[in-house]
């Protein structure tokens, strides 16, 4: 099993031109395969999945009848990214956190790109993740968005575009740093040849990132609130909080007394200062939000209201998620920091606007259909695989609430060598880089590379059926 038959088709790949070559910066990878033993390229790929089963790194499907939890599918012919491109993907991230987290604060207080109608002020009033219980918040030192995970695509054209944007509670990031601990035994004469830039040190990033943030004085208490052992990144939860050595807790494990947020110990009630929160805005406080929530904790907005605790990420910054938003995100940029965009968007007609609605009904073919508030793979129509029956369908729900859908064009997503049961072939990767915002804004040198492990689909998400592989960022000097 090795490169000699590999295939491009047309794509635009990440380790192999068109003309069947393998780019010089993936060379001592190519290599390394190319010399292995038949079937071991194959046994090594068993191995990796063995040691992820062993290890427990699993993630959970909502409705899976066969079993709740699932090892997350690891390819190890890992994604490189040039080191100059990976210059110009941080340096777009940044900016683009920067104007989000300042487009945030303003929605939320003084509202001035309203006012100016840079972005209509009913797109973001009627935005199902717009929080009025929000407005006049202020979080510690001005930042609403401490953690993020930004969706990359590579088009045919070679160029980078932002999918969109997870500022709630983006997951992944366990399997990054989980899929490199596996990969550099996999490939290590590669790995040190290629200078692949460390991701380790993730753990470290975010919790000075979160003891940043607080504003407690001293030595805060950081903790990470999840929801619990049935949630589909559980693992992750504890994976982190094991990471950054503080507790995980469950809402059932705090209590707010005097406007203040303690830990219930054995030895007592213990002040927490910062939240590494993994529970959606909606179940986070029963006293504000869904009164039926069992998951969070009754009174802790007030404490956050009234700078006792920090939440991170804060409130309210799914209205950022909105991928009808998303498509005034380059406007956003510009408004606040005088920049264009330095990484583009996909091209996106939001159906509220009623022109690029009927544009987008007279071409359900050809384009792709994204409910706004919807992720994982779920409520999307992808117009050259659908069906008449699909396409009349989503023609309905557009016509029904047109506020709720947008619509793309089709991407050539890029490729990259994956192993299959007939060989290596390319399959169809997107790419999701993680984000810290604290003191500076850090951008990991890494990321989870999703694949779409179906020939041809072009759905990456794991609860669709796609895997990982880990992403091999090089150094500055490595030019594609």
């Amino acid at each position: 099993m090795n490169f000699d038959d590999y295939d491009t088709k047309d794509f635009f790949d990440e380790l192999v031109k068109p003309d069947g070559k393998p780019r010089s910066l993936a060379l001592p990878l190519v290599e390394q395969i190319n010399a292995l033993p038949p079937k071991e390229l194959l046994r090594m790929q068993k191995a990796s999945e063995l040691a992820l089963y062993q290890q427990g790194i699993t993630f959970s499907v909502y409705g899976d009848k066969k079993g709740t939890e699932k090892i997350m599918p690891f390819d190890i012919i890992p994604r490189i990214v040039p080191g100059n491109e990976w210059v110009v993907l941080e340096r777009g991230l940044k900016q683009r956190i920067t104007a989000l987290n300042m487009f945030i604060h303003d929605i939320y207080n003084e509202q001035k790109i309203l006012k100016d109608k840079v972005v209509p002020k009913e797109l973001i009033l009627s935005s199902a993740c717009y929080l009025k219980q929000c407005k006049g918040l202020s979080p510690p030192k001005g930042i609403w968005i401490h953690i993020t995970g930004t969706d990359l695509v590579r088009h045919s054209d070679g160029k980078y575009y932002v999918l969109e944007d997870n500022l709630r509670c983006p997951s992944g990031i366990s399997y990054v740093l989980q899929n490199r601990a596996i990969q550099k035994r996999t490939f290590p004469k590669a790995f040190d040849a290629m200078k692949v830039c460390p991701v380790s040190d993730y753990g470290d990033h975010l919790y000075d990132t979160l003891r940043y943030v607080s504003s407690a004085k001293g030595n805060p208490n950081v903790i990470v609130l999840t929801p619990g052992v049935y949630n589909s990144a559980y693992y992750e939860h504890t994976f982190l909080a094991q990471q950054m050595g503080v507790t995980l807790a469950e809402g059932s494990d705090l209590t707010v007394v005097d406007d203040m947020v303690y830990l219930r110990t054995t030895k007592g009630l213990q002040k927490v200062d910062v939240i590494y929160r993994r529970i959606d805005d909606d179940f986070i406080d029963p006293k504000v939000f869904r009164k039926d929530s069992m998951l969070g904790v009754p009174g802790i907005m007030e404490a956050y209201r009234k700078g006792n605790v920090t939440l991170a990420n804060a409130p309210g910054t799914g209205v950022a998620d909105d991928k009808a938003v998303y498509a005034y995100v380059p406007q956003i940029i510009k408004y606040y920091l005088g920049e264009d965009a330095i990484i583009p968007n996909v091209p996106t007609y939001v159906c509220w606007d009623k022109k690029q609605c009927q544009y987008v009904l007279d071409n359900l073919k050809s384009l792709v259909v994204k409910a706004v508030n919807l992720s994982g793979g779920y409520g999307m129509l992808i117009g050259p695989q659908s069906t008449a029956p699909q396409r009349k369908e989503f023609a309905s729900l557009i016509k029904q609430n047109p506020r709720d859908y947008i619509a793309q064009p089709t991407l050539s997503l890029s490729r990259t060598p994956t192993i299959c049961l007939k060989g290596i072939e390319g399959r169809h990767v997107d790419f999701r880089p993680y984000i810290l915002y604290g003191e500076h804004v850090f951008v990991l040198p890494g990321g989870l590379t999703r694949v779409a492990l179906t020939k041809g689909s072009l759905v990456v998400n794991s609860s669709q059926g796609g895997g990982s592989k880990d992403t091999w960022v090089l150094g500055e000097g490595a030019h594609a």
